[in-house]
């Protein structure tokens, strides 16, 4: 219907008066707003930010924005959060801080807002959502542990409303149970959130409770390092006194004394893939809720060695 010519000097005139779209306009016009909200628990865990680094680049490339919001794990902010979101009429939501029974994620999807779940899922399986394998990863961190000749072995749980922590403790249990070592789960206690503090306090609980172990798995990074410290607090070392795991190799755990031996979590990948399902959801509200699940990789460092005498 246009010339080249024309479509030429319309193109130089809109340079030359420094025209430039309205996305306004043009959403209200396409019904998009080609913005996508993602809303993570804690900002300052680095968990996240190789995740927002994979979801970024990836809308980028189809060209819609990521807005990042930080819930700080409380539950009243999230929901101010989403309905902002929401009223600010984002294409779609990315979502991490899900409870295995969130009823906020249940309102979204009751309301046909196109939503994936990363780094958690929920009870029901019509939500899509992209995590990591937390059964065979804490399996795998007992499996080091075991070959090493640990028999005594504490965990430290996040918050078991979470899918990642509840699939971690029970999966520690399931395979505890299956290569026949004793499950006291007195030396089972749940943090209230993923760091450092939480580890220490932790950690005393277990010491504190007087039964005996040689070792802890930690269902996070930053609660490994809270373990570090009441370890030396307490007069203690690991992995002379105690041998301890992480989960997910966040940076500068290798740099630890000693390094922390811990489950690799390909997170940048798992940004990616939140927001390409997130892209095939925007395209097709019927599409199927896809469950992606990613390996992870047991890296072993100084932080795990064969076992002394159990503690206390």
């Amino acid at each position: 219907m246009v010339s080249e010519e024309i479509a030429l000097r319309v193109t130089e005139a809109a340079t030359s008066l420094g025209y430039r779209p309205n996305p306004i306009a043009y959403g209200l016009r396409t019904n998009r707003s080609f913005t996508v909200g993602v809303l993570v628990p804690d900002l300052t865990n680095p968990v996240f930010p190789p995740i927002m680094r994979g979801i970024e680049i990836t809308l980028e490339a189809a060209g819609y924005t990521a807005i990042l919001a930080n819930s700080d794990n409380d539950a009243a902010r999230e929901r101010t959060i989403l309905d902002a979101m929401r009223g600010r009429r984002v294409d779609g939501l990315i979502v991490a801080t899900a409870h295995r029974d969130d009823p906020l994620v249940a309102e979204c999807l009751a309301e046909e807002t196109p939503l994936v779940l990363i780094n958690r899922k929920m009870e029901q399986g019509n939500v899509p959502s992209v995590v990591n394998d937390d059964a065979a990863g804490i399996a795998a961190a007992l499996d080091h542990l075991a070959a090493l000749g640990h028999t005594r072995i504490a965990h430290i749980a996040g918050p078991l409303t979470l899918s990642t922590a509840h699939a971690r403790y029970h999966g520690l249990i399931a395979a505890m149970k299956a290569r026949g070592i004793a499950v006291d789960e007195t030396l089972f206690v749940c943090c209230e959130i993923f760091n450092v503090d939480e580890g220490r306090r932790c950690c005393a609980l277990l010491l504190d409770r007087g039964r005996p172990f040689t070792a802890i798995v930690a269902a996070h990074d930053l609660l490994a390092v809270g373990c570090y410290e009441t370890l030396t607090a307490r007069g203690l070392s690991c992995p002379r006194d105690v041998s301890i795991t992480g989960y997910n190799d966040i940076p500068l755990v290798d740099r630890l004394n000693p390094p922390l031996t811990t489950l690799r979590t390909p997170l940048h990948e798992m940004g990616v893939e939140a927001a390409r399902c997130l892209l095939e959801r925007i395209a097709d509200a019927h599409a199927p809720a896809r469950e992606i699940v990613v390996a992870t990789e047991l890296v072993v460092r100084g932080s795990t060695a064969a076992p002394r005498a159990a503690l206390p």
